[in-house]
């Protein structure tokens, strides 16, 4: 169990600084609902789903985001772009200001805890202005039970109040709106944005600090799931690459669809809940999704058909990126208490819009924790504005804007796991194929799935493999379900010589976003890299 003594004494300060009259404890989902619809902060959808407004902040502000710099971190952090560092005297001016100005309002506080192995939970105390936000929380967090709750000592406390703001001239902040995590105190301070998904990455990024460093837990942006012979599967991969799709599987069990944990014994959800993009949803598409919106459930920055209750998907006025929050139990097909064993398939997911990624390839070990480091995926003209042509993107560890550690230590500790327990690590293409995006096609998701079930079954342990010649992974030349003219993607591509020079454009650029981690990295890893 982490040490909660700093932050037990702080706590109290907090609560004896505001009028405990006002603090509304562990309020239940419905008189959560209650107290909002009665605040005006949303309405009720024709489901029984809350639905809310975050105001002008509809996605994270990852450049107002800050870790307070002091002894405990100003050497352990990985300062640069992502980890932005801001003062200890700045930190306490804000902290000391935002209890000021909470004094004599109605709070909503929440205990729950972070991490569902209880070796390595945190207990998490929340304040929060909106009563919306308190039960975004009670889905997001893991619950405790009742009898948990009568000598709950918390060992973070977050405070979140959307209506405060700093003053970016005196405060040390870039705007009005920030999130500050101060890991000595063990307190993270969220003002001037009504986003919820601060709250969560918040914590999110205390863990990536806390577990590798003190527990030797490998902390992972990733799904889960698990088998009904005990086989438990990850999937890493950034948006667009099917990570939620994929590891909802009908034939396993959901373990979780974002955040966890891998210990010597296997892995955990630190979550309770899941945050799903919701732009375009529909039961065809989403069944899991769709089903879990209802009583208890938000959604986030959507709007209704016409003279209706009915949520418009579709509708983008506000926001691209529309969101529900929903508690693991909304869902059917899920294990609980959200526990795994430890991995036996791991899979990368990237859309290589490039067309050059295999469908499926095996990685060893080197291969695995370069890959893991590079977190490749590409973007699409459409997707963002300004892009007109596939773009390559990069980000550390699948999930580089979470990470308070270089990503070389992430990696280090992941290569280890891996060899410790044998585990197979699997580069999977969900992108194109036959070409790149706007020649060729993208892969057929009934393809994707048989592969990724050929792997779990073991379908393709004594399958014979062919190297690729630019990336060295190993490419099996059977599959399944699956025609073997697309497993080799320059056998699929028209112009094969076309291949060979987009093949080692991409290899290239994996080759010069390494470079900035290239000396922290060992030998072992830098093995790993393609061969431009």
């Amino acid at each position: 169990m982490i040490n909660a003594s700093q932050t037990l004494s702080k706590d109290l300060s907090i609560s004896k600084k505001i009028n405990q009259g006002l603090i509304k404890l562990n309020l239940s989902p419905s008189e959560l609902i209650e107290e909002a619809l009665t605040n005006h902060e949303g309405s009720l959808t024709d489901v029984g789903a809350l639905m809310a407004d975050t105001g002008q902040y509809t996605g994270r502000s990852p450049k107002d985001r800050f870790i307070v710099e002091d002894e405990l971190t100003k050497t352990s952090i990985w300062w640069g772009n992502i980890n932005l560092p801001i003062s200890e005297e700045h930190f306490e001016s804000i902290y000391h200001k935002m209890l000021d100005f909470l004094q004599n309002k109605t709070l909503y506080a929440r205990d729950a805890f972070a991490g569902a192995d209880s070796r390595y939970r945190l207990n998490i105390r929340v304040y929060n202005t909106l009563a919306w936000h308190n039960l975004f929380c009670y889905n997001m967090f893991l619950r405790p039970k009742k009898e948990e709750l009568d000598d709950f000592d918390p060992n973070f406390t977050i405070i979140c109040a959307p209506e405060f703001e700093a003053d970016p001239s005196v405060d040390g902040t870039r705007g009005k709106n920030f999130t500050i995590i101060n890991l000595s105190q063990r307190i993270i301070l969220i003002g001037g944005t009504a986003y919820a998904g601060e709250i969560k990455k918040g914590i999110f990024s205390v863990l990536n600090y806390l577990l590798p460093l003190e527990e030797k837990v490998l902390s992972m942006h990733c799904s889960a799931n698990i088998g009904s012979k005990g086989d438990t599967a990850i999937f890493f991969g950034l948006s667009g690459t099917g990570k939620t799709t994929l590891s909802a599987d009908p034939e396993r069990q959901l373990i979780g669809d974002d955040e966890h944990g891998w210990t010597n014994n296997g892995i955990f959800n630190f979550e309770g809940g899941c945050y799903a993009k919701v732009i375009d949803l529909s039961r065809e598409k989403e069944p899991e999704i769709w089903d879990a919106i209802k009583y208890g459930a938000i959604i986030e920055n959507t709007r209704f058909m016409p003279d209706t209750r009915k949520v418009d998907y579709s509708n983008r006025s506000v926001t691209e990126n529309t969101r529900t929050a929903y508690p693991l139990f909304h869902i059917k097909n899920v294990i609980n208490p959200p526990l795994g064993t430890i991995p036996q398939n791991i899979f990368f997911l990237t859309a290589d819009a490039f067309g050059v990624i295999p469908p499926i390839s095996k990685l060893n070990p080197s291969q695995a924790m370069y890959h893991f480091i590079s977190g490749y995926t590409a973007k699409v003209a459409g997707t963002e504005m300004g892009v007109s042509e596939p773009q390559s993107t990069f980000s550390a560890c699948f999930g580089a804007a979470f990470l308070p550690l270089h990503p070389t230590y992430y990696a280090s500790l992941f290569g280890k796991k891996m060899k410790d327990h044998n585990v197979n690590v699997w580069l999977v293409n969900t992108g194109w194929t036959g070409g790149p995006y706007g020649i060729g096609s993208r892969m057929k998701l009934s393809y994707t799935r048989a592969m990724i079930t050929a792997a779990l079954e073991g379908k393709l342990d004594n399958v014979s493999f062919k190297t690729h010649d630019t990336f060295k992974v190993a490419v099996p030349q059977t599959c399944p379900n699956v025609p073997e003219q697309i497993l080799n993607p320059r056998d699929t591509w028209e112009d094969q010589l076309a291949y060979d020079q987009k093949s080692a454009q991409l290899a290239a650029e994996f080759i010069k976003n390494f470079e900035k981690y290239a000396d922290s990295a060992s030998l072992d890893i830098l093995a790993g890299a393609p061969q431009a």
